[in-house]
Formats: C-alpha cells, sequence, structure tokens
C-alpha cells in the first residue's frame, strides 16, 4: 500500500440534526474510533466477573457498544457520541453514527455486545495492512457509501496521526471524508470536553475534508 498524507481544506458545518436536511445543507454521518479495552476499565470488564450493572448485562448480552465504549474511554468516547447524536444528518434508512470495530467492520452504537465478543475484539490489530480489520471495514464502508447521495459527507472522529483509520477510509470515500479542524493539536480529553461541550452548545464544529497525497 502506497504512503500517504493528508491535506485540510475548510467545510462549513450544518445547523441541526435531521433525517431530511434544510435547503444546502448537506447530509452527514459520523464514525467513530473505538474505545481502548487494554486499560483499567476494560480489563474488568474482559474478566467478567465484576459486580458492575454493566458488566452483568455483557454478560447476558444486554449491553449496547455505545454503552461498553463510554464506559470503557470516558470522556474521549462519551463526548464523540453525544456529539454525533446531536449533528449527525443521515439520509432516510441509513445509520447516521458507525462505530470503526478491529474485527467487525462499523457497527452502530445500538449493536448488542456481549463477553465473548468484547474479548474477540482484543485479538485483532487496528492496523490497514491486517486483513481481519481492514476488509470488514472497508466491506461496510462500501456499503455505506452506496447508500449516500453524491453531496454527503462522512465524518471521523477519531485520529488522523496515523493510518489506521484514515487509509482505509479515504480509498472508499476519497473526497467525501472529512474531520473536525479543531481536533488539531488536541489530546483525546480536550476532544472530549470539545464535543461535549458543542453538544450543550448545539455548535457545529468546522470540518476540513481529508485528501490523499500520493507520495
Amino acid at each position: 500500500m502506497s504512503e500517504k498524507r493528508v491535506s485540510f481544506h475548510g467545510h462549513a458545518p450544518g445547523k441541526g440534526p435531521l433525517q431530511e436536511p434544510l435547503s444546502g445543507e448537506p447530509h452527514t454521518i459520523f464514525l467513530l474510533s473505538p474505545a481502548n479495552l487494554a486499560g483499567v476499565r476494560g480489563k474488568r470488564l474482559l474478566q467478567g466477573s465484576s459486580c458492575l450493572e454493566l458488566s452483568l448485562r455483557l454478560q447476558s448480552s444486554q449491553a449496547t457498544l455505545g454503552e461498553v465504549f463510554s464506559f470503557v474511554s470516558g470522556l474521549y468516547f462519551r463526548g464523540k457520541l453525544a456529539y454525533a447524536s446531536q449533528f449527525a444528518r443521515p439520509p432516510i434508512g441509513v445509520s447516521g453514527i458507525r462505530i470503526i470495530t478491529s474485527s467487525s467492520g462499523l457497527l452502530p452504537p445500538e449493536y448488542l455486545a456481549n463477553l465473548d465478543w468484547l474479548r474477540a475484539t482484543t485479538q485483532s490489530s487496528i492496523d490497514p495492512e491486517n486483513p481481519q480489520y481492514r476488509e470488514p471495514l472497508v466491506r461496510d464502508a462500501g456499503r455505506i457509501r452506496s447508500q449516500l447521495p453524491q453531496e454527503a459527507r462522512v465524518v471521523l472522529l477519531g485520529s488522523i496521526a496515523t493510518p489506521k483509520y484514515v487509509a482505509p477510509l479515504l480509498d472508499v470515500f476519497g473526497h467525501r471524508l472529512f474531520y473536525p479542524l479543531d481536533f488539531a493539536g488536541r489530546g483525546d480529553m480536550s476532544r472530549g470536553s470539545l464535543l461535549l461541550r458543542c453538544t450543550r452548545e448545539k455548535r457545529e464544529l468546522n470540518y476540513g475534508v481529508l485528501d490523499p497525497v500520493e507520495t
């Protein structure tokens, strides 16, 4: 796979979470990077021995992926999910939010996870050269692309510092892949705070398009 660098071009945001956007407002869907299960909270869930209410529901397949990742990641993922829920403007019949996973492609936040599935996700690395990760991701992204009108934009709420998300998604969405410009130079906690603040204020961020440039 050829090396790519990324350039940014400003793009004005829309104004609200509608199924059918107002005139001139593009359909917008969000792709959220996953939570890291290697931390203390993730390990507690993976052990399956916790008395936490979420852990008990996870063991009986009654916990959603959004809940699990929000618990594991805390502020950053909660911010991403809240922001995407506020500002997604998908076409009718298309999910406005999808979560990137290590081996199951793109899943909606309401996907019911279980302990076996969660443990399996830790066995696959999020690496664009790993087919177990890349192939389901590209497959699901292609399905989404086929459902979107040409003017729709796909906003990545995740890191662009490495190619792990950007490389496979650019191959599918090209110039329709965007990124919040205010993410630049911020750490995860700062991004989470920013997204929660924007959600409360109903203020959508400006986005830049991710353009692949072959080197």
